[in-house]
């Protein structure tokens, strides 16, 4: 991969070395050193800050502009409607009552106390005033106020589509890149103008539909963990990748050994969609938790109800090495990650720099 190919409009916008950008993660597998570590390599590194406070937004900005003077994305969620961010502790007590069997076999406690989510409006003011290089969206387009605000501080601005329609909505908002996540992708999906079934395009369906339809640069995300992928999205018209299983597969991530051991092991061959763990559609891989309730799969609250219910079980499932109980976000490639790889070296890899791992062998004959 030539610095030539680079040379277009990613690299204008952000002055990156490579066309990788980094797939954010929230529920604190996100680390300051995975993200300043791919930046520093010469790719967009990503913070998911969609649980945190606006102090800790405040606070992991200055830490990254701290370790790193490259640039660097931090990512939120747009609020969809109908969701709520506080909750009364009686509303709780029927969906607390179905998990209770798996809670006490961790020996952790749900449903006592009512919850709080932050709210996205305190969320995302505390993010312009920190101003950091970028700032990524998913689940929808942000406010009015917002575009205009971040232009006006110079801050560059991701979408995320899973469908051509919500592309030409966000390129119409005035945002400056589009991320073209493809069903395959792992973790949350980002539907927003129909239902999440009605929006699982593959990601070498999408990327060439998006790149067709919108006129900003155009970043291709879902199911691309090697250098093959990373060849087939630029192929397709795409500026640049986003990969985001890969990079939580490696050593500067903040995913807990239970999970990363699962990326790695032939479940990962499988993955689904589930509401389960947090309320929306997300992929990860199938477990006895998954199984087990599927029956509830449409019955489970909203999220964030779901997932504030669930952050103790998660929590807890990750710390004592219960992959049965534990959420397993990934992607449809994982089984293309590698094990033990610092996001240095992930990152050459992608980029065909690392011979053996993921790169693209041409057939004789």
């Amino acid at each position: 991969m030539s610095a030539g190919r680079i040379a277009g409009r990613i690299g204008e916008l952000l002055g990156l070395h490579h066309p990788i950008v980094q797939g954010p993660f929230g529920g604190g597998l996100s680390t300051v050193e995975l993200a300043s570590a791919v930046s520093e390599a010469g790719g967009l590194g990503s913070y998911g800050a969609h649980i945190m406070t606006p102090g800790a937004i405040t606070e992991v900005v200055a830490k990254l502009r701290a370790a790193t003077d490259r640039p660097f994305a931090v990512n939120l969620w747009v609020p969809q409607e109908g969701e709520r961010f506080s909750f009364d502790v009686t509303e709780l007590a029927w969906n607390a009552e179905r998990l209770r069997p798996y809670a006490d076999e961790l020996a952790v406690d749900t449903g006592s106390a009512a919850p709080e989510h932050p709210a996205f409006d305190d969320q995302v003011d505390a993010l312009l005033a920190a101003a950091p290089p970028v700032i990524s969206f998913v689940m929808g387009v942000p406010p009015v106020r917002v575009v205009e605000e971040a232009r006006r501080r110079g801050i560059v601005l991701f979408g995320t589509a899973t469908t051509v329609d919500e592309a030409v909505a966000l390129e119409a908002a005035g945002l400056d890149a589009v991320v073209a996540s493809g069903s395959d992708a792992g973790g949350h999906r980002g539907a927003f103008l129909r239902p999440v079934a009605e929006s699982l395009v593959g990601t070498f369906s999408l990327v060439p539909q998006v790149v067709d339809a919108v006129s900003v640069p155009v970043v291709a995300a879902g199911g691309i963990a090697d250098a093959r992928g990373v060849a087939a999205a630029l192929a397709l018209g795409a500026d640049a990748v986003q990969v985001g299983t890969g990079f939580l597969a490696t050593a500067e991530s903040g995913a807990p050994a239970v999970h990363k051991r699962a990326l790695h092991s032939p479940e990962a061959r499988t993955t689904v969609l589930t509401r389960l763990y947090s309320g929306r559609p997300a992929r990860g891989i199938p477990n006895r938790f998954v199984r087990e309730m599927a029956a509830h799969e449409e019955a489970v609250p909203p999220y964030p109800l779901q997932s504030l219910l669930m952050q103790p079980v998660r929590v807890a499932a990750a710390a004592q090495d219960r992959p049965d109980l534990a959420a397993l976000w990934a992607g449809q490639a994982a089984p293309l990650t590698r094990p033990a790889l610092s996001a240095a070296e992930y990152l050459a890899a992608l980029t065909g720099k690392l011979p053996g791992v993921g790169t693209v062998r041409v057939r004789e004959g």
